[in-house]
């Protein structure tokens, strides 16, 4: 039991009144207008709803004529076993304000003190009532509008009466949970993606980098190779002036070489020339004498002729004279012979001499030629040592520039390849030119970013399927719940169905989707085929018997300690209407519920099983008195 007594003052038509409920029905009557509806409303309104059927303005509550209302409700603290619903008060009975002022304000109280909405939620919230529910508290025309509900609405208010709503909260918040982690990783597969292209952005500028790092490192190993190749090339040049050098060293060498045979050579010739003249004199001084020897005998010869011719000399003169012609002209042939003999070696001393002499002028020539060479050959010997002195001192300078630059390379290209390969190079930097070295820092501080937010995504992919799991377990946990409820609610609802000749059904619609998921009542009266409870295939009678037989099934698996139910039993004829409140007095009376039934009708309850409340209006002042 949750209310053991309500206080109204001013309320409505209430100008003072004290009504006692008790454990069970507690049923109210009394003919319309007396103020039946109002003691619910009452209460309503005392346990915080805002909105009711009969004012949209709690003001509108209020007494006409008076300022403001009091609704006092006694809840019922003690403890069940062993101990209290509230445990911050430790009393038996609580005492519950609500206070409805005509300028709009209005206000809690618990224990004389005032109190938030979000206090007196909570203490509800111990006892297990949730007053906004339309199954706990139905109003007027509250049934008829149960019963044409959609079947998402209906199966929530059932979830939220039973209690099962956490088993709806696990699952929305799994599914919340699920929501974010969902955007989270589209979030994250944004960034991602976003980070990719510019990853993929600064990928191509340090790769673009990387080449021009290549070049530049080929740019310098050209430059340094350059350098070497132009020592090796001075070196060449060197050795080559050097060879040239030493070639014209050989080459005076040489020529002094030759000019000194020629020399000794040419004064072999120059004293056989001598010797010859000498020979060649010596023969010339013979042929004198053998000429003056021939001239002589010839003289002798003409003399001794002629003194034979003139016989002028005796004869043994004559004969003496010519003994000494023949000796004479013995003489002469002998001397002609010899003068032959010294002509031919003075033809071959001349000749000889000649020869002789052609040499003397072809070695002086030679010996001119050689010293017209030797003078050339200094002068291009000077002019050779002073071209190695250059080009060693230039060959320094470019080692000492080579050094710097790194050391000593093989060099397999030439000159004019390497400055080629250079120009290409520089026009390829010069392309790369914009390209930065903070491009280094981008790639990798990117790089990162892409690999942590890769990591991100696995884990937030992970968590996803996580939650996609627990969202899955929940949704089964859910569904496992609902259809066992639904299950004996079914049973149960079918049993009192067939009470008033009547079939039907409960079932849970759309269980795979928590969302719209909804509860499917169906009825079938006068032996007809069960179809869904809404507001035009039955009629009102109809509804209320299906609705209220729906409701007394649920009756044993609602939390609540406290449900009431306003005139649901106006469409209803005359035997459903004694039949329903006969089942609703047997489903009430072994639960450890209180119930308050407002109706108009003269149904009879056992006293023994019913707390009856008599409500009367008198000159314009409801009234309620227990009938015992």
């Amino acid at each position: 039991m949750l209310i053991t007594e309500v206080i109204l003052e001013n309320f409505m038509s209430y100008e003072y009144a004290r009504v006692n409920l008790k454990p069970g029905v507690n049923l109210v009557v009394g003919p319309n207008g007396a103020g039946k509806s109002s003691l619910l409303l009452a209460i309503s309104v005392g346990l915080g709803q805002s909105y009711t059927e009969r004012s949209k303005k709690l003001s509108n509550l209020i007494r006409w004529g008076q300022d403001q209302a009091r609704v006092t409700l006694i809840l019922n603290n003690s403890k069940r076993g062993g101990k209290r619903p509230v445990p911050k008060y430790d009393k038996d009975q609580i005492f519950l304000t609500r206070i409805l002022r005509k300028d709009g304000a209005y206000w809690f109280e618990l224990e004389n003190r005032a109190a938030t909405k979000q206090n007196v939620q909570y203490v509800l919230s111990r006892f297990g009532v949730d007053p906004d529910n339309m199954l706990i508290i139905m109003h007027q025309n509250m049934v008829e509008q149960f019963s044409v509900l959609n079947t998402i609405d209906k199966l929530r208010m059932v979830e939220a009466a039973v209690g099962l709503g956490p088993f709806r909260e696990n699952v929305v918040l799994a599914q919340q949970k699920l929501a974010r982690i969902l955007s989270q990783e589209e979030s994250v597969n944004k960034l991602l993606e976003s980070a990719e292209q510019t990853l993929n952005y600064w990928r191509e500028q340090y790769e673009k980098y990387q080449q021009k790092k290549q070049l530049q490192t080929k740019r310098r190993f050209l430059a340094r190779e350059l350098v070497w190749a132009e020592v090796e090339r001075k070196e060449k040049a060197v050795a080559e002036l050097e060879t040239a050098l030493q070639k014209i060293q050989k080459n005076l060498r040489e020529i002094e070489d030759e000019a000194k045979a020629i020399q000794e050579a040419l004064q072999k010739e120059l004293e056989r020339h001598i010797q010859l003249k000498a020979e060649l004199k010596i023969l010339f001084d013979e042929r004198l004498k053998l000429e003056r020897k021939i001239s002589q005998a010839e003289t002798t010869i003409a003399l001794c002729e002629k003194l034979l011719r003139d016989n002028s000399v005796s004869e043994p003169t004559a004969e003496k004279l010519k003994e000494l012609v023949v000796t004479c002209q013995t003489q002469q042939d002998h001397a002609v012979i010899e003068v032959k003999e010294n002509q031919i070696k003075i033809q071959n001393v001349d000749s000889e001499i000649e020869k002789l002499t052609a040499k003397v002028i072809d070695y002086q020539i030679k010996t001119a030629l050689l010293n017209y060479r030797k003078e050339s050959s200094l002068v291009e010997y000077e002019h050779t040592s002073s071209s190695v002195k250059l080009a060693k001192s230039s060959l320094t300078e470019v080692a000492a520039k080579a050094q710097e630059q790194g050391a000593r390379i093989a060099i397999v290209k030439s000159i004019t390849d390497i400055l080629d390969e250079i120009r290409i190079t520089d026009a390829h930097l010069n392309a790369l030119s914009g390209i930065s070295e903070d491009i280094e820092h981008q790639y990798t501080f990117y790089s990162k970013l892409f690999l942590e937010l890769k990591e991100k995504a696995q884990m937030v992919s992970e968590h996803r399927q996580k939650a996609l799991d627990e969202v899955s377990a929940r949704m089964q946990s859910w569904r496992n719940v609902m259809q066992s409820l639904l299950d004996r609610v079914n049973l149960e609802y079918q049993k009192i169905l067939e009470q008033t000749r009547a079939v039907g059904e409960v079932r849970l619609s759309n269980a795979q989707d928590i969302e719209n998921a909804g509860l499917e009542i169906l009825v079938g009266f006068k032996g007809g085929k069960p179809v869904p409870l809404d507001s035009y295939t039955q009629s009102g009678g109809e509804r209320t018997t299906a609705t209220m037989s729906f409701l007394l099934a649920l009756q044993q698996h609602v939390r609540s300690p406290f449900r009431a139910v306003d005139e649901y039993d106006v469409h209803m004829d005359p035997r459903n209407r004694e039949m329903i409140a006969k089942i609703l007095i047997n489903h009430i009376k072994d639960a450890n519920a209180q119930y308050i039934v407002i109706t108009p009708s003269q149904v009879t309850f056992a006293q023994e099983n019913a707390n009856i409340i008599a409500v009367q209006n008198v000159e314009g002042k409801s009234a309620a008195q227990e009938v015992v």
